[in-house]
């Protein structure tokens, strides 16, 4: 009954925060995924866990592809205002295919929307009744599309993030809820210092595809559930070379997409982290890499 109970905690979780930007020095952040509802969502998917045998059915190449829905949500019709332009989508869209293309995924930009909201675009943060109803009206596709929606953070319980998403465990039980929402001039060429190269969407697919944060847990247990990523006591912040928090493992992984370096520092997932997006997009995506 217990763990039936925290399974169903877990999935009707909603969002893992991202990087509250304080200023153009840090990505501090918070979880929204508690030790016991992380530790209800890997009993889950240990549980039901899909191999690759069940897609031996379907070709590879259309197995292994994401479509990519864009929702710009500006406050005007200026680029400063949040109405990127369509050339910077184009090249966020290359840099996922750059950083993921060890994992076997490729995504395709589906289509983009663009709306024009100000309560949207200044105040739309994780689980506010704001972002339900933007993500409700503008959602696209089924468990297997990234939904990917670009806002300000001015105020509100999104004030100064980066980034949040989901997970993919979360998908069934909140379907519209699904995707990730992104800082707007965080995309390759933005206004944000150090973030502008696009690797916060990287970061915050990373949740959508079933990864956490290298820091999970601290030095002690079994932290983001990848073997094969040294332990770290905390988020890593601008780009530290040699920064080692917990004795044994390693120096800290602070060039992982799922640290909190600047965009520059970042550079790659480990073997472990992919082998276990791959089986975490089975399991609750339908997509195989």
């Amino acid at each position: 009954m217990l763990g039936s109970l925290l399974v169903a905690l877990v999935l009707g979780a909603s969002s893992v925060f991202g990087s509250p930007l304080h200023n153009a020095t840090t990505r501090a952040c918070g979880t929204a995924i508690s030790d016991e509802k992380l530790l209800a969502a890997e009993q889950h998917f240990k549980s039901n866990v899909v191999g690759k045998e069940a897609f031996a059915h379907i070709d590879a190449a259309t197995a292994a592809t994401v479509s990519v829905y864009f929702h710009v949500i500006s406050k005007d019709s200026t680029v400063a205002g949040g109405n990127i332009p369509d050339s910077q989508i184009q090249d966020q869209i290359s840099v996922l295919n750059t950083d993921y293309a060890g994992s076997g995924l490729t995504f395709t930009l589906a289509g983009t929307t663009r709306t024009t909201n100000s309560q949207w675009f200044n105040q739309v943060g994780p689980d506010s009744s704001l972002q339900t109803t933007m993500k409700k009206q503008l959602c696209k596709g089924g468990a297997n599309a990234l939904n990917v929606y670009t806002v300000g953070f001015v105020s509100g319980s999104g004030e100064g993030l980066l980034g949040y998403s989901t997970f993919p465990s979360d998908y069934s039980g909140n379907p519209t809820d699904d995707g990730c929402v992104i800082l707007f001039s965080s995309l390759p060429g933005g206004s944000t210092e150090d973030y502008d190269e696009g690797k916060t969407l990287t970061h915050e697919a990373g949740h959508w595809v079933g990864l956490y944060h290298t820091f999970q847990g601290g030095c002690s247990g079994s932290g983001d559930q990848v073997s094969d990523t040294p332990p770290e006591a905390s988020p890593a912040s601008g780009c530290p070379t040699g920064r080692d928090t917990c004795s044994g493992g390693g120096v800290d992984p602070i060039h992982n997409y799922m640290d909190y370096s600047v965009d520059s520092c970042m550079t790659g997932f480990t073997a472990g982290q992919i082998s276990r997006l791959q089986s975490q997009l089975r399991t609750y995506r339908g997509i195989s890499a």
